[in-house]
């Protein structure tokens, strides 16, 4: 399954546009630390669709998603596994999750888990034609 065709379903547009207007603190304070290809030149995108879901933060590049987990996501935990191995175990898009609070408390280690998620993608990858 290709998940490029899959990414940014014009049907979940207006949800995302809503999710980007109503974003949490935590999510706020991350995107002003990764937006504009701040970390190691990747552009990242918010709320990006990825079949059925929609995750906060994604890198095409490397496919690598990022998941802030606030109140919404306390008792929705199934949802969250299904979530999580639908992107992971079927599209092999890679999956970092914080709690909100560890964007205040330690956003560098933020920064740099995607630095060494980008170092180990491109030390492992094959060379692209």
């Amino acid at each position: 399954m290709n998940p490029d065709k899959l990414i940014n379903h014009k049907d979940c547009k207006s949800y995302r546009n809503h999710l980007r207007t109503h974003s949490t603190h935590a999510e706020i304070e991350l995107w002003q630390l990764i937006k504009n290809r701040q970390v190691e030149g990747l552009k990242l995108r918010r709320q990006q669709s990825i079949g059925a879901y929609i995750v906060d933060f994604y890198c095409p590049q490397i496919r690598l998603a990022i998941e802030l987990d606030g109140q919404v996501h306390v008792g929705n935990e199934e949802y969250d596994d299904k979530r999580t191995n639908y992107i992971k175990e079927k599209l092999g898009i890679h999956i970092l999750r914080y709690e909100n609070k560890f964007v205040y408390e330690h956003p560098d280690c933020i920064l740099e888990d995607i630095k060494e998620y980008l170092e180990k993608r491109t030390t492992t990858s094959p060379p692209q034609k």
